[in-house]
């Protein structure tokens, strides 16, 4: 048997084959499906997944007004941002920045998710979230169309059209 026969696959981004996924947010828990978009900007969920390579695919989030929360993170849940003044402290708790804008709450939970590195502050470019169920118009073609996040569905062209 050739043992030379069996090479590892290293992928770059001339060869890394990165697609489109959409993800329905609806009655999804926010946690669950941050760490779950994570993975897929990541590209851990395919088999030719490279560490030190951007070989993730690019995720469309829709419905995100209808995210929700376990216990009573709505109202204890605080998100805190400082401006680097003195006395410059704000808080904001996960109800008000929902309704504020609902898609921040995915974008900071999924950037949460991912590790602080030069990828993971690149990688929110490849990640967008609506509130709506409408589809984006930079969307051509998706590869997935998640329905439930641990359910794939195969995608079909009606839909997004």
């Amino acid at each position: 048997m050739d043992h030379l026969s069996f090479k590892t696959v290293s992928v770059n981004k001339a060869n890394a084959n990165k697609g489109w996924v959409v993800v329905d947010a609806a009655d999804a828990t926010l946690g669950r499906l941050a760490s779950q978009i994570a993975n897929m900007l990541r590209g851990k969920h395919k088999p030719s997944f490279t560490p030190n390579s951007d070989c993730g695919d690019n995720v469309i989030v829709i419905n995100a007004d209808n995210l929700r929360v376990t216990g009573k993170k709505m109202t204890d849940k605080i998100y805190i941002t400082h401006s680097g003044y003195p006395g410059g402290q704000k808080r904001i708790n996960l109800r008000d920045k929902k309704a504020k804008d609902s898609t921040r709450v995915i974008e900071h939970a999924v950037r949460a998710c991912c590790r602080a590195t030069s990828w993971a502050r690149s990688s929110s470019a490849t990640c967008s979230c609506t509130p709506a169920p409408a589809t984006p118009t930079k969307l051509s073609s998706p590869k997935l169309f998640l329905s439930r996040i641990s359910k794939p569905i195969s995608a079909s062209l009606n839909f997004f059209t």
